[in-house]
């Protein structure tokens, strides 16, 4: 099982920007311990960062169920694409394939404008307030998303 773990805007400063809301651990750190856990459960993982909003549809486009992406499940942290963008929610509909949306902080218990999320209706679920071990629970969330499907 292949999981592609996609991450958005300014993703690429964590442990940089808003330490209070996203932790002092860089982007590569979460990414390591993501990693670990994959080859614990099994399964491989494959990374992919994009500030650009088209970049990550067309990442999702190349994942798609039947296309040569090999992929059997999405984690994404969208970032601020997540309370905006019907292009990359039109994209996860799209591909056909089970989506787990994370964000490290409680984007409920946020700013206003973060409480609504436009992907979350096209996605198998959403996991957020744990920090980077929001990551690790959307791991486990897309394990039993494919083995459910299956």
């Amino acid at each position: 099982m292949k999981i592609l773990v996609i991450n958005g805007p300014n993703l690429n400063l964590t442990g940089e920007r808003e330490v209070g809301h996203y932790g002092a651990d860089t982007l590569d750190v979460i990414n390591s311990r993501i990693e670990k856990a994959a080859d614990e459960l099994g399964v491989s993982v494959e990374f992919y960062q994009s500030n650009h909003e088209g970049a990550i549809i067309d990442r999702l486009h190349a994942s798609r169920a039947n296309a040569n992406g090999g992929i059997d499940a999405v984690i994404i942290n969208a970032g601020a694409y997540t309370h905006y963008s019907y292009a990359i929610r039109d994209a996860i509909s799209a591909i056909k394939l089970p989506v787990i949306e994370v964000h490290m902080s409680n984007i409920h218990a946020r700013e206003a404008f973060r409480h609504e999320s436009v992907i979350t209706p096209v996605c198998a679920g959403q996991i957020c307030g744990f920090g980077w071990y929001s990551y690790i629970l959307g791991l486990h969330a897309a394990i039993n998303a494919v083995n459910t499907k299956n």
